[in-house]
């Protein structure tokens, strides 16, 4: 036990440049309290004792903001940020090393049954009021951008944005959001609407072609007109 909390305060160190002394952080960091309260949680949520579980749960969140259901499965040196509004739901699994910051939501969809919230690989970082919601993988090595929302699987080496997320980095290479698999309703939008402009255009062309031509065989006709 005593490893696992010399890890956890580490990970501070590694992750938050602020952090100064080990006093500091073992008693002001609502993130690393908020992970010890967990584990705990977590112990007595797989023996069965869900009302307990669930009341250490709800103090924890009392107390630093950050709710975190007992069913969750967090993996080793996870650190969380100025936690204030992260939610992570029952059926989370979080892997090792990763990061997330305040406002995060790792939730569902609905009120399906079983696995129906996401699974975050290793060493993913998750940034502040992202919301990653559903039953998917989010790959190692991917970046979650602020603010983003993601409803669909995300590949290892990935970096997401937007809402609805989309991929814009994937191996280090920039991706064409235009062409990607993930859907997003606002360029489809746009797409449409600029096929229909292009049709509409060439339609008004057409009949002012016709009308110049009308006008001028009626103006070869009436003599007004030479060659």
């Amino acid at each position: 036990m005593f490893k696992q909390i010399r890890s956890d305060i580490q990970t501070v160190f590694e992750n938050d440049p602020a952090a100064r002394r080990l006093f500091e952080v073992a008693f002001t960091y609502s993130g690393l309290h908020a992970i010890w309260a967990h584990r705990i949680a977590h112990k007595l949520y797989k023996h069965r004792w869900f009302t307990l579980a669930r009341i250490i749960s709800q103090c924890s969140r009392f107390m630093t903001g950050i709710e975190i259901h007992p069913g969750a499965k967090i993996g080793k040196r996870f650190f969380i940020d100025h936690g204030m509004g992260v939610v992570i739901g029952e059926t989370c699994e979080i892997g090792d090393d990763v990061v997330i910051y305040q406002g995060v939501t790792l939730g569902g969809t609905g009120k399906e049954k079983g696995k129906r919230h996401p699974t975050i690989g290793n060493n993913v970082v998750i940034a502040s009021g992202a919301k990653v919601l559903g039953s998917f993988k989010v790959g190692d090595q991917s970046n979650i951008g602020a603010n983003s929302v993601v409803l669909r699987e995300v590949p290892p080496n990935s970096t997401v944005v937007g809402i609805p997320g989309r991929i814009v980095k994937q191996d280090g290479r920039r991706v064409d959001r235009l062409s990607h698999q993930l859907p997003d309703p606002i360029v489809d939008s746009i797409r449409s609407m600029q096929n229909e402009i292009d049709r509409l255009c060439s339609e008004l062309e057409s009949v002012k072609n016709e009308r110049g031509e009308r006008v001028l065989i009626k103006a070869f006709e009436d003599g007004k007109y030479e060659e």
